[in-house]
């Protein structure tokens, strides 16, 4: 709304009217012009300040501010998670060195991911970590496979103690929620800000070696309710968390690390055990979800990582899933034996894939998104949709920094 203010114009002597004073008179005695009306009076137009912008707002702005400011090329590579190793062509790197600024710098990337022979020690990863957020032009997710037990990075430097999460199967939430804290301290600590974890798999199949200590339970609700509990303390913490390997790797005879993996049952069955977990952390806040390199025979020929009908029409719209899908490492031979590095890419987020990790061939992955943009195969605006959830998680963890108004 705009105010007007009227301001009083000084008294003018009128143009038409000239004093003159007699011999007569006194030199006190002066007579008073004649004072012509002010015709319009001044006007001076003062704005309303705007209102102050809600937090969500200024969020939308540095949203696309940032996607704004990207290319094509840009987008595609914050759409990727690698291991250094990888990035760099140097294996077991475990300092950031001219190879590494160089390879961020063709390749920004939207995160690292380390494995044991990157992590020498508690200050060496710490540092190592800082060093790769201050050269990268949006903060990294700095990720890691910390599940305790037997698929640990950190434990071997003696900085926590978890064990395996079905040692602890019946000692309730609490201490579901309260391991979930202490990774995540510990990750915290050394610079880490993302988690493959928690495993939301159910051990239901005891001939399944993949899996077996890693879940929390081998009762579907138990470990819905811990694995719910576990996300709280993730999110509690500050960490990124990420539930796998959905539609659940507990159940089936192979090892997708290896061989095609299959789970060899109905929807409907799905629905009432596997998918139970992944319900209930993403109803308790998960950020991700990681896909199993798993074919679900009586859905897709694809594995799910490669599948829209279980990625867009069951996670995303069924269960209701609004963060980040991401893939499992696609080194792994479930999907690298059988199908090429382009097509994996390109279908993965044809599926709905968000972030594609550990690609086999980094160039590649990116040409081949690329292409498939520039060629019709998948929309700039597909790719933007992955691009604005991956800027939005990093914004609420932080490492995007939005002032709250």
């Amino acid at each position: 709304m705009l105010a007007l203010c009227a301001c009083a114009a000084d008294k003018a002597v009128s143009p038409n009217v000239t004093p003159t004073l007699s011999p007569e008179q006194s030199a006190e005695q002066t007579p008073s012009p004649t004072v012509a009306p002010a015709e319009t009076p001044d006007l001076f137009i003062v704005a309303d300040p705007e209102p102050e912008k809600t937090y969500e707002e200024l969020v939308q702005i540095k949203l696309h501010e940032i996607i704004d400011s990207m290319t094509l090329h840009d987008k595609i590579c914050q759409m990727l998670i690698v291991s250094p190793d990888d990035m760099t062509g140097v294996a077991g790197t475990t300092i950031v060195g001219e190879q590494t600024w160089s390879a961020l710098d063709k390749y920004p990337v939207g995160g690292i991911i380390h494995f044991s022979q990157n992590i020498s020690g508690g200050a060496q990863i710490t540092s190592y970590n800082s060093a790769l957020q201050d050269f990268s032009k949006i903060p990294l997710f700095i990720a890691v496979d910390e599940e305790g037990g037997r698929v640990t990075r950190l434990g071997k430097l003696g900085v926590h103690s978890v064990k395996a999460m079905l040692h602890y199967e019946n000692d309730g939430e609490e201490t579901a929620f309260e391991n979930a804290v202490t990774l995540s301290q510990a990750l915290k600590e050394h610079g880490f800000n993302m988690n493959f974890a928690p495993v939301a798999d159910v051990w239901s199949n005891h001939s399944n070696t993949v899996i077996g200590d890693r879940a929390f339970s081998t009762d579907f609700e138990l470990a819905a309710q811990l694995v719910a509990a576990a996300v709280r303390g993730y999110r509690e913490s500050g960490v990124a968390c990420s539930l796998k390997h959905f539609p659940g790797h507990g159940n089936t005879r192979e090892d997708s690390h290896h061989s095609t993996a299959y789970i060899n049952k109905p929807l409907d069955e799905l629905r009432e055990e596997e998918f139970t977990p992944f319900i209930a952390g993403i109803t308790a806040g998960a950020d991700l979800v990681m896909t199993g390199h798993l074919i679900v025979p009586e859905l897709d020929e694809l594995p799910a990582t490669l599948s829209k009908v279980l990625l867009t029409n069951i996670l995303r719209k069924e269960l209701g899933f609004k963060g980040v899908i991401i893939t499992d490492s696609m080194a792994m031979s479930a999907v690298s034996k059988h199908f090429s590095v382009d097509y994996v890419a390109v279908t993965a987020v044809q599926a709905g894939v968000d972030i594609i990790l550990i690609p086999i061939d980094i160039d590649e992955t990116i040409t081949a998104l690329v292409n498939a943009v520039e060629n019709g195969e998948i929309s700039e605006r597909r790719i933007d949709e992955s691009v604005r959830r991956i800027i939005l998680l990093k914004i609420s963890m932080g490492l995007i920094y939005v002032p709250h108004s």
